[in-house]
């Protein structure tokens, strides 16, 4: 509570000093994301319709993330507030309050069909006796099924033509184009993984964030950490993971942009396996770095895998 009213207070110079609290409506509308995901989404949406703020930049991790002062006064000014939902963005509650903000939050999950949180199946908090809170019940992970995030694709045309009826066709065709090449994508994913053995699609990830993956596309992950990174994996976590990886064979292990890669490579070098290379999970890259997309992320992570399983 006394970081919100500290954002609050702090907000409060910014607005006055930017002449935020102008009644003046801002043309392009004003957008503002929780994090790199749904900034893609919103960009190829929202064209040069929109102006975008990001809050949790590339590489970020929204789990975890400490907004600060010109995020809340993004927040207070924009017209529409675009968030993943199924409590992904944990700092999400204090930002808006100590915003004030009267936009739209629009939650782009809305719509999925969630999957609850495989934590005893496919990581290993519970052999440590540790509780979780109720709100974690549900992977927030959604977008990472192509079909999930043509769901977010239609949550943001609907927010966009609601907030800015006047350039809606614009955004429905934008919309409408992406969604095929979102289309072609989850086809070479699905050929892909397909190419795969089912006996080596046991892979090893930092954190539990593939599961809508594994669902639609069928390659099996294990984790250390649950859904969130905000806590880290005990040793009991480990030895049990380490056993787990052992007996099931294991085909291959990978870091993740947004964790500190010591775990996995401790995991790694216990179990002889060799870390295959970087996945994209909760976040995008930077512009050069292969991965400042959601398709190029996509793309990226099959590749990753096919390589690191396959060697091709």
């Amino acid at each position: 509570m006394k970081k919100a009213f500290k954002l609050a207070a702090t907000v409060n110079v910014i607005l006055l000093l930017s002449g935020a609290y102008s009644t003046a409506f801002a043309d392009p509308l004003k957008v503002v994301s929780s994090f790199t995901v749904i900034s893609d989404f919103a960009k190829n949406v929202g064209g040069d319709k929109i102006k975008l703020t990001t809050l949790v930049g590339p590489d970020g991790d929204a789990h975890v993330y400490e907004p600060k002062p010109a995020d809340a006064a993004a927040v207070a000014s924009a017209d529409v507030v675009l968030v993943n939902g199924l409590h992904f963005e944990g700092f999400l509650p204090r930002l808006v309050e100590a915003s004030a903000t009267k936009a739209p939050i629009i939650e782009l999950s809305k719509g999925v069909e969630p999957i609850k949180s495989a934590e005893d199946e496919h990581h290993y908090e519970a052999a440590s006796g540790t509780q979780h809170e109720e709100h974690e019940a549900f992977d927030p992970h959604a977008f990472q099924s192509i079909s999930n995030a043509k769901i977010y694709v239609k949550n943001i045309v609907d927010a966009f033509c609601t907030a800015d009826a006047a350039n809606c066709d614009t955004y429905k065709s934008n919309a409408a184009a992406y969604t095929a090449k979102l289309d072609a994508t989850e086809t070479e994913v699905k050929a892909a993984i397909a190419s795969i053995p089912e006996s080596k699609r046991l892979v090893i990830t930092s954190h539990d964030a593939f599961g809508y993956f594994q669902h639609e596309y069928g390659l099996t992950f294990l984790a250390p950490e649950g859904i969130s990174t905000d806590s880290e994996a005990s040793a009991a976590d480990i030895v049990a993971l380490i056993k787990q990886i052992k007996e099931d064979k294991a085909s291959a292990i990978f870091v993740e942009n947004i964790t500190n890669p010591r775990l996995i490579e401790q995991i790694a070098s216990e179990t002889k396996l060799k870390v295959g290379g970087t996945l994209y999970s909760d976040a995008l890259s930077k512009p050069d770095e292969g991965a400042s997309t959601y398709i190029d992320m996509m793309h990226h992570n099959i590749e990753t895998f096919k390589k690191a399983i396959l060697g091709s």
